[in-house]
């Protein structure tokens, strides 16, 4: 990578204040100016100053064209996942199951999407959800010119959520050439192909013909990656060894193939212990097919339990054989850029950005959770009966039959296939704009609307009550016979059952309005002081629809899910100075106030209020939530002792609006409990009667809380940058403080602390058996403060040997601290608990990696340029299993769980990837061919058993390179 050498020696220390773009590359761009013209006046992302040079204080990570080339990266999402600086994002494993329903999202410092601002050409773009965290799926890698990325927060220019820092994505402007790309990636292994291509065009030169119009359109198409597909990921049945003992982990599902049945029954002996006339109801779950042939089915092990009520002898199945580790995807975006000259001074501009992004996920085959049989059924006369175990509770099996209250089964429904689902997202990004000078103030005026919609659409896989229930209940299908022993018939009436259309859609817009100015006030010893100030105001808005089945929860044990409508506003204004004190030091100051609205908010909630068993609507309306406002300032300081040498300062404060879903969520059904767990409360206390048997998953609903508060940061950075002829470094400490943090109690909190959570827990009816059922609530409160502290580092420097250049680029985060306090303590005389990530599986099911490094090659010599490009991040402690949990078996006997605690260390993980590119401009003109490798010794995710956040078991997905070695061949043409 090149130095630009014709920018005066002043603007390339600037360069290097801006952490230069080591993060990939290790060089620091920000604008070419060439030697023969005038500076011009620029403005670079944290400040809204336009200025003749760019020298400032900003730790600005600045990556061009050439820099992403050479990451080997084919979307923005990847290249996100390239960035030392960037943990906590939305990674595309999470659609699998996790919730990320094809949505990718870019996160700073591992605090979370949600404070990490992603602008377009400088504006923002409406967010994927009711929150500010973006999908950068709609953004097209094809169409940007360059990327910057502050790191530090800048609450006090862009407004809420910007505390972590900002990324800008600039598009190309004054495209002349027309460019095509086409390229082709294929793993060494099945699965997970991919193929991109994308053209840019442009007419009109700016500076000649007034006026330029540029489009580019591309498409990227990848392949499904599935389980079996990888040894590392093709079973949850996984043997280990842990201190000198051959263990098992078994990630599995009492939703089982073979069917568990469950009999209830009244005590033979007729004991009442609850003294209301009616004898205890004892329960004896067990899987028929176990007990007829001694041993569990096909992908499954046995799983046994006890409580004084309860006896568990089933089998559990291995849902993981049969998922997919990624999903297929296309990708299409369009966008269309134009700008003409108004006159000397001025110019407008505008720009239309469409995306499409279908991905299709495809996860376990459903679940039924317990279905009723009639107890006079062929089905339960023939398969659960005669197969009950001999004793249960001291009972015989006869007198279990003697005293029967009621059978079910929980079975998985394998002959439906997996429960799949297509997640399409349409999104429009629309800027208007006219920006120029008057006399000594320049100005920028813009309209800004977009909107995203999301569409869930079920293609198969999910149960239709009324045709599934009465045909596994007659027996039609034995749901307690081996896979491999139901019939075609059998297979196709299950099918015959399954639905296929719409579930639900969200859209989400914004409207925005904004203006900003800057100018030159007057003069310093050091130079001109700057002035500068904007203001902009907002509409967002958040709409869920459900289709008519989920109106109406027609598949099976599922509830009505309802239908909302969200809007606020919030307005903000900001002032900026810069001033030059000396020619050595710059000081400068920010302050922005902002406004927030409160949430206008329309719901539709669906229930059967006429006993007619179809669902009606009940419609409200009402504001929710309070109105906000803060003001928030920063300052910073730039010093340059000598050329060479500068050191940067900066402090300030943030604010960040809890979402408009945090708030104003009416109460919605939201899946079940990513583990399992005991019954939590005891069996005196009311709600035990609504426990499920023991090691179960518990229904969660989702609810807004009214009485959310807004987030408010305090930081400060320090930094030092060295910049020389052939070497460059920078380290900069960064220290931010959250408080008032808004977050949910995680499930294991709520279920490990029962009465101190006692409000997040309710009853909901299973749809199945028509009973009352334990069911947790997820609702964010205010729960405290966050404490996020670390070091970013660059090292570049090159070395010519001879006709050839090297240059080496080292860029890392090291992360000194990040915790945040534990929901339900520090208030009243509960002491303060602070969870972490660092290093380790947290409580919130995430790791945040002490170091990542990316340490980038490239020798340039001829028409050749290679590149050997180094990915670490260090390793890491997993969750931890107490002795006794249910996921660890021994590996000689699955039915005995291993008595002793496991908690693994996972080990450091470093990749290598290698690229060439060669120019065959003597053959044929301004045509490049690259061939790549990624992940150049295969190196396969390590062995974790926590919760990935997604359905897949024994591995993160999130943090590793799950294709293994990749192939791939990239042509660029342009005429």
């Amino acid at each position: 990578m090149h130095t630009h050498r014709k920018i005066t020696k002043a603007v390339k220390i600037a360069l290097m204040s801006s952490i230069a773009s080591v993060a990939i590359s290790g060089q620091a761009l920000a604008q070419e100016i060439e030697s023969d013209k005038s500076f011009e006046r620029i403005a670079v992302t944290g400040s809204s100053i336009v200025r003749t040079d760019i020298e400032g204080a900003l730790p600005v990570t600045t990556l061009t064209q050439a820099d992403i080339v050479r990451t080997g990266v084919t979307s923005v999402p990847d290249l996100i996942q390239q960035l030392p600086s960037m943990q906590g994002f939305t990674a595309p494993s999470q659609s699998v199951g996790g919730g990320g329903g094809g949505v990718a999202t870019a996160s700073l410092r591992g605090i979370g999407s949600e404070y990490t601002l992603v602008l377009l050409n400088g504006r923002r773009l409406a967010a994927s959800g009711s929150g500010s965290s973006i999908d950068v799926n709609t953004i097209p890698l094809a169409a940007i010119e360059r990327v910057e990325i502050l790191t530090d927060g800048a609450s006090a220019l862009y407004g809420a959520d910007a505390i972590a820092g900002v990324i800008n994505f600039i598009l190309k402007k004054d495209v002349q050439e027309t460019t095509i790309q086409v390229r082709y990636d294929k793993p060494q292994d099945t699965g997970g192909e991919n193929f991109s291509f994308n053209i840019t065009t442009g007419f009109g030169d700016l500076s000649k013909d007034g006026f330029n119009i540029s489009l580019s359109a591309s498409r990227e198409d990848q392949t499904q990656l599935r389980s079996f597909d990888r040894d590392f990921s093709k079973t949850g049945f996984i043997p280990f060894n842990h201190n000198g003992n051959d263990l098992m982990f078994v990630a599995a599902s009492a939703n089982a193939i073979p069917g568990n049945a469950r009999v209830r029954f009244w005590h033979p002996d007729g004991v009442d212990s609850n003294g209301d006339g009616t004898p205890d109801r004892l329960t004896a779950t067990f899987n028929p097919y176990r007990f007829a042939n001694g041993q569990c089915g096909p992908n499954s092990a046995p799983s046994n339990s006890s409580t004084a009520t309860s006896q568990v002898e089933t089998c559990v199945f291995d849902f993981t054989s049969t998922l997919e580790i990624l999903p297929e995807f296309v990708r299409d975006n369009i966008i269309l850029n134009g700008t003409v000259e108004l006159g000397d001074s001025a110019e407008a501009y505008g720009t239309i950005n469409y995306s499409n992004f279908d991905t299709i996920t495809r996860i376990a085959p459903y679940p039924t959770g317990n279905f009723l049989i009639p107890t006079d059924s062929a089905l339960v006369q023939n398969e659960v009966l005669p197969n009950l175990p001999s004793n249960v509770l001291g009972f015989t099996p006869q007198q279990i039959i003697d005293n029967i209250a009621d059978v079910a089964a929980a079975w998985r429904v394998l002959p439906g296939g997996n429960r799949t689902n297509e997640f399409s997202t349409n999104s429009l990004w629309t800027n208007f704009g006219v920006r120029g000078e008057f006399g000594d103030i320049s100005y920028d005026l813009s309209f800004t609307h977009a909107g995203n919609e999301r569409s869930d659409n079920i293609l198969t896989g999910y149960p239709i009550t009324s045709e599934f229930v009465p045909l596994v209940s007659s027996g039609a299908v034995n749901v307690f016979a081996s896979p491999d022993e139901l019939s075609d018939e059998e297979r196709a009436a299950v099918q015959a059952t399954m639905y296929s259309g719409p579930r639900q859609k969200t859209d989400t817009g914004l409207t925005m309005f904004e203006g900003s100015f800057s100018t030159p006030v007057f003069e310093l010893p050091g130079g001109e002081v700057y002035l500068g100030g904007g203001f902009d105001y907002r509409e967002m808005t958040f709409e869920q629809t459900a289709s008519e089945a989920y109106q109406q929860a027609t598949i099976l044990f599922t509830r009505p899910l309802p239908e909302f409508d969200l809007e606020r506003t919030s307005y903000g204004a900001f002032i900026e100075m810069v001033a030059p004190i000396t020619h050595n030091l710059e000081l400068t100051g920010s302050l922005r106030y902002d406004d927030i609205s409160d949430i206008d908010a329309a719901d539709t909630l669906w229930s059967d209020l006429d006993g007619d068993g179809i669902n009606d609507p009940t419609r409200s309306a009402e504001t929710r939530g309070v109105e906000m406002d803060d003001t928030t300032y920063k300052l910073s300081l730039a010093y340059r002792p000598v050329d060479e040498w500068l050191i940067r300062a900066s402090m300030g404060t943030g604010f960040k609006a809890p979402t408009m879903l945090q708030v104003a969520r009416p109460r919605t059904p939201f899946g079940v409990t990513g583990n399992v767990y005991d019954c939590p409360f005891s069996g005196s206390d009311p709600l035990a009667q609504f426990c499920l048997d023991p090691q179960s998953q518990y229904s969660v609903v989702s609810q807004g809380n009214q009485t959310l508060q807004p987030e408010e940061s305090e930081q400060y950075s320090l930094g030092v940058v060295y910049g020389g002829n052939d070497f460059e470094f920078s380290v900069d400490y960064f220290n931010i403080k959250l408080t008032n943090q808004v977050l949910p109690a995680t499930e294991g909190q709520i279920f490990g602390n029962p009465q101190q959570f006692r409000d997040l827990f309710t009853t909901t009816v299973n749809p199945g058996t028509g009973e009352q059922v334990l069911t947790m609530i997820s609702a964010s409160a205010n729960v405290g403060e966050a404490n996020i502290e670390g070091i970013d580092y660059s090292v570049s420097f090159s070395n010519e040997f001879g006709t050839a250049e090297l240059t080496t680029n080292i860029a890392g985060t090291y992360m000194i601290e990040n915790n945040y306090l534990r929901t339900g303590t520090g208030t009243g005389d509960v002491a303060a608990i602070f969870d972490t990530s660092l290093g380790q599986k947290g409580p919130d099911n995430n790791v945040v990696f002490r170091n990542r490094i990316r340490i980038v090659n490239t020798l340039v010599h001829g028409n050749f340029a290679h590149s050997v490009n180094i990915n670490y991040q260090s390793g890491w402690t997993d969750e931890n299993f107490p002795g006794g949990d249910s996921s660890i078996r021994l590996a000689s006997d699955l039915s005995q769980v291993y008595d002793g605690g496991v908690q693994l260390d996972i080990p450091s993980y470093t990749t290598v990837d290698y690229l060439t590119t060669y120019n065959l401009d003597e053959l044929v003109k301004n045509l490049d061919v690259t061939f790549g490798i990624n992940n150049v010794f295969d190196k396969a995710p390590p062995r974790a058993l926590g919760n990935s956040g997604g359905h897949q078991e024994g591995f993160d997905p999130r943090y590793y390179d799950v294709f293994g070695r990749m192939f791939y061949l990239n042509a660029t043409y342009t005429f």
